[in-house]
């Protein structure tokens, strides 16, 4: 099992319930059962899910009387983010260059 932070963001974000339960949160705090409502699964399997993500630290969990909201963390989204920046500059350089090949080509 990966030990760095990052690998842990990856893993999380490796998979799509755990993608849609993000793009929920993006959109504010909710609880398990707002969480849960359109997923076809049971309660402890969108636990789990949520347990993954507040392991990742993408999430946190609230108590609010005997509620526990779920909340977007973003921060480790953007350390995600940075580190595959560096990947996306190297994919731009290169789709630069080969558009200016395919332009110099046409030329001729």
């Amino acid at each position: 099992m990966a030990t760095d932070q990052l690998s842990v963001i990856f893993a999380a974000l490796a998979d799509p319930t755990r993608r849609a339960i993000l793009a929920r949160l993006a959109e504010g705090p909710a609880t398990v059962n707002e969480i849960a409502g359109p997923f076809d699964m049971t309660l402890p399997a969108v636990s789990k899910h949520l347990k993954v993500l507040e392991r990742a630290g993408l999430i946190s969990r609230g108590r609010e009387a005997q509620w526990r909201p779920c909340k977007l963390e973003a921060e480790p989204l953007r350390e995600a983010t940075e580190w595959m920046s560096h990947y996306r500059r190297f994919w731009e350089g290169s789709f630069d260059k080969l558009d200016a090949h395919l332009k110099a080509l046409m030329k001729d």
